[in-house]
């Protein structure tokens, strides 16, 4: 049953809305199917009724139906005669001096699938149920909106308890348009009552006490049609497109979706913004490939959680795009959250409807003709207003070229930040390597008076029956290390690693470096700055200058990438362990050849390693010289 809440007398249903909301689309098109109605009025003027039908048999492909404002408009309602506006409240526009034409405006209908009059009206087409668009016409609209509490609250309450929590709030606007506006609504409500015994109202939750008190009013009068211009129909273009829909381009797509596969759509607008994450992580790795963070689970949840803290911080349920972007730049880095930008403005449906084009932006637009005009929405939601996001967009293709021809081949270094955090992984390398060379030197005995180095478990439990505990005695030294191998990618393929080169220390907390990565110059990344991947690296610690094994004869005879570095550590290593890091354990070649050289390969799982430290780890920057440094941290970035 309809609450009592939501009739105005015993033939009409009001609904009160939030004008933009999927959420508020959803439950009209619930309402509606529940229930029987033999007529919908919608609050628009009817001049707007035949383009605005049309427009909506062209869904899903969303488009702006504009109505121009009349030349020499002279208005009747002054900034004077309005109450300074709440915080976070819109004031009604309006002006106190002729508008010629060089100053004419706009209104428009946003053809939002989104939109719940939008919806209501293509419901009650696809039914056949009448349709009366009731509002006033009107030389020049001024709209009246304000800020309202969030749709997701309907996920928790029902319609009449939102409309009862926020109807104490509303104040009337002193604008004598909009008191005219609700006087005509109220009238025309009052003449369907004559042939229809359901009405269905479909209103601004702005409007509607409003709209019910005034259908009660005994000594309501209608007011008269003011004179206006036909409305013309226009598509916009995929930029314009944020602009119009009331929830992000994307999610209106899995809305549009939905209700074609017959699926399930009443929590997208939460739902929807994981899949946004999941698909902006499919193009994201399409891009970037090797080098692309891995977007785990844990850093979806990571991100979604910070999403969440974000907006409650804004005090909102639902978040806005800028609070998605800046979550995804501040979990996952700026490639990430440049591609949940892109990807959140996508609209699968949109084509070319064969009408003119026009560009919306907040409160202007472009019609065909480079007609610039003020617009405002006849279907407006909460006020809404720009925000800056700071990101590193890719370099054009002009840039990269003038990039790469500018390269200096004769002068390469690294960045610091990248060699301090290598060479802490190679220290914990050494560190793990230690651990399993003392793993086989572990002895064990009785516990007399000192557990020692630790109880040993298995031997404890090995003799539980006669009550025996067993403690470990740790040697005290299990040797040093110098050198470490750590192989990214094995087998590794030549094509993908045609750099090869030996870096040298350039202070004694660095060590000789060695290894095999892709071609930087292909990937520029800023101004005498390219990016490449460690396919595979040998580290010499303390440094040592060596000669430089790719080019060394002495190393000739190893086959593979792979060898020619295990062979290299083995030449230059003055300890009899080489700690090697790899995803698989050393076969029967590798260990031949350390044998050769009176070495034993201490062998760490790459798996012990996160994926996220590994990908990090195998991004090396190439700076074109020293000089670059000081403003290298401007363009390198986590991707």
């Amino acid at each position: 049953m309809i609450h009592e809440l939501l009739k105005i007398g015993s033939r009409v249903t009001c609904l009160p809305i939030v004008h933009g909301s999927g959420d508020f689309a959803w439950e009209v098109r619930r309402l509606m199917l529940k229930h029987s109605f033999d007529c919908v009025a919608i609050p628009l003027p009817p001049s707007f009724q035949n383009p605005v039908e049309k427009a909506i048999l062209d869904l899903p492909t969303p488009s702006v139906v504009f109505q121009k404002d009349m030349p020499n408009y002279q208005a009747l309602w002054t900034p004077e005669s309005q109450p300074a506006a709440e915080e976070g409240e819109s004031s009604d526009p309006a002006s106190d001096s002729e508008i010629d034409d060089s100053d004419a405006g706009a209104s428009y209908v946003p053809i939002d699938p989104c939109q719940g009059v939008i919806a209501a009206i293509r419901t009650a087409m696809g039914d056949h149920i009448p349709r009366k668009f009731i509002d006033l016409e009107t030389s020049c609209y001024h709209p009246h909106t304000r800020s309202l509490p969030d749709a997701y609250a309907l996920k928790k309450l029902s319609i009449e308890r939102f409309t009862a929590a926020v109807v104490p709030h509303i104040a009337a606007s002193t604008d004598p348009q909009w008191k005219s506006r609700i006087a005509c609504q109220a009238w025309k409500v009052r003449e369907l009552c004559i042939d229809y015994k359901n009405i269905l109202l479909v209103t601004s939750v702005l409007d509607f006490p409003w709209i019910r008190q005034a259908f009660h009013d005994k000594n309501l009068s209608p007011p008269q049609d003011e004179n206006s211009l036909a409305p013309e129909t226009y598509q916009l273009p995929l930029d314009s497109l944020y602009f119009l829909l009331g929830e992000l381009p994307f999610i209106t797509g899995l809305y549009e979706n939905a209700r074609q596969e017959l699926s399930d759509d009443e929590h997208l607008s939460i739902d929807g913004l994981k899949e946004l994450l999941i698909a902006a992580r499919e193009d994201y790795q399409a891009e970037y490939k090797n080098r692309a963070r891995k977007i785990t689970p844990k850093i979806l949840s990571q991100c979604l959680k910070y999403i969440r803290n974000l907006t409650l911080i804004d005090n909102r349920f639902t978040p806005q795009l800028t609070t998605i972007v800046t979550a995804a730049q501040q979990v996952a880095g700026d490639g990430y959250a440049l591609h949940v930008l892109e990807k959140a403005k996508q609209f699968c449906f949109a084509k070319n409807l064969g009408i003119p084009t026009a560009r919306l932006s907040i409160d202007r637009a472009e019609l065909p003709g480079e007609e610039i005009v003020d617009v405002v929405s006849r279907l407006p939601g909460p006020p809404v207003s720009m925000s800056q996001i700071e990101l590193i967009p890719r370099p054009d293709d002009n840039q990269i070229v003038d990039w790469q021809q500018s390269w200096d081949p004769y002068s390469q270094c690294s960045w610091p930040p990248e060699d301090d955090l290598i060479e802490n992984f190679r220290q914990t390398v050494f560190d793990r390597a230690k651990e399993a060379m003392g793993v086989d030197l572990v002895q064990t005995e009785k516990f007399t008076t000192s557990i020692k180095d630790g109880i040993d478990i298995r031997d404890t439990v090995r003799h539980w029956y006669n009550g025996e505990i067993y403690v470990k005695v740790l040697p005290p030294s299990v040797g040093k290390l110098d050198c470490s191998v750590m192989l990214f990618d094995s087998p590794a393929d030549p094509r993908e690693y045609p750099w090869r080169t030996t870096w040298f220390a350039e202070h004694k907390n660095e060590s000789t470096l060695a290894f095999y990565a892709s071609d930087f110059a292909e990937q520029p990344v800023g101004p005498g700055i390219c990016l490449a991947n460690y396919g595979g690296a040998m580290f010499l610690y303390p440094p040592v200058a060596i000669h430089d094994i790719w080019q060394d004869p002495r190393l000739d005879f190893a086959t593979t990438l792979e060898e020619r570095l295990l062979a290299a550590a083995c030449l230059h290593s003055r300890c009899p362990n080489i700690a090697l890091v790899s995803p698989s354990p050393p076969g029967v070649a590798w260990r031949r050849l350390a044998k050769k050289f009176k070495k034993k390969l201490v062998h760490i799982p790459l798996s012990r390693f996160g994926d996220s430290t590994i990908q990090q780890l195998r991004m090396v920057h190439v700076l074109n010289g020293k000089d670059v440094r000081s403003y290298a941290a401007d363009f390198i970035r986590k991707v």
